[in-house]
């Protein structure tokens, strides 16, 4: 069953989308098995030998109608170290050039924003993020790319996102974080959720082998601030 909260992408209607997740998780309903957040739309997979069509939506209706009660679902913030150009960041230039902007002038906007998750596709851990500024909109290329390596950091349109593994994609490729996105042998496999925000910042190579390293030990925690 698809759940619509509105016909547009913005914070406020994948706020809704957030909201109706939580209040169908605490009803702990019998039969429901996943629940699938996007951006204006929640997908329940349910049973049918265990819940009908029509006692599922009596208790969905339900939950709907408590939405104004509940407070807005506790977001993560995480912060996210990316190596910006070179090898790392192939169409920096690209982007600069389609917009305008110097390179510096890319990573400064692409960094002072913070990013809703509004859901997570494509790949396992793929990342779509609202919130960046428009002034750094960039058409996919024309011929994807047979392989971009995890961590990637693109811009396709008016959205960034992180390549969680090694995969073609069509995104513009601006940098790469050091952090493993997606690892299947944890309990929780996905660095990234829905509804958590997001906040990029700038390192060097010697930072990304450092925090890379520091990472992979467990050393590392993406929700506490940089020291700048």
């Amino acid at each position: 069953m698809i759940i619509r909260t509105g016909n547009d992408i913005s914070p406020a209607t994948n706020l809704l989308v957030q909201k109706m997740l939580l209040l169908i998780e605490r009803q702990n309903i019998s039969g429901v098995v996943e629940l699938v957040p996007a951006y204006n739309e929640l997908l329940v997979y349910y049973k049918a030998e265990i819940i009908d069509y029509k006692t599922l939506l009596k208790q969905l209706r339900h939950a709907e109608s408590q939405m104004e009660n509940i407070a807005n679902p506790e977001a993560a913030q995480l912060y996210i170290p990316v190596l910006y150009g070179g090898e790392a960041g192939p169409d920096l230039k690209e982007v600069a050039q389609n917009n305008g902007f110097s390179t510096s002038e890319v990573i400064r906007r692409h960094t002072g924003n913070t990013y809703p998750v509004y859901m997570l596709g494509f790949a396992p851990g793929f990342c779509y993020l609202g919130g960046m500024d428009e002034q750094l909109a960039t058409p996919r290329k024309r011929e994807p790319r047979l392989k971009i390596p995890a961590g990637s950091v693109g811009i396709a349109g008016t959205q960034t996102g992180i390549y969680p593994i090694d995969s073609p994609g069509g995104w513009q490729i601006i940098g790469q974080t050091p952090l493993k996105l997606f690892n299947p042998e944890q309990q929780k496999p996905f660095l990234i959720r829905a509804g958590d925000q997001v906040n990029f910042y700038a390192i060097d190579k010697v930072d990304f082998l450092k925090i890379q390293i520091a990472f992979e030990a467990d050393n590392f925690n993406p929700e506490t601030p940089p020291v700048r």
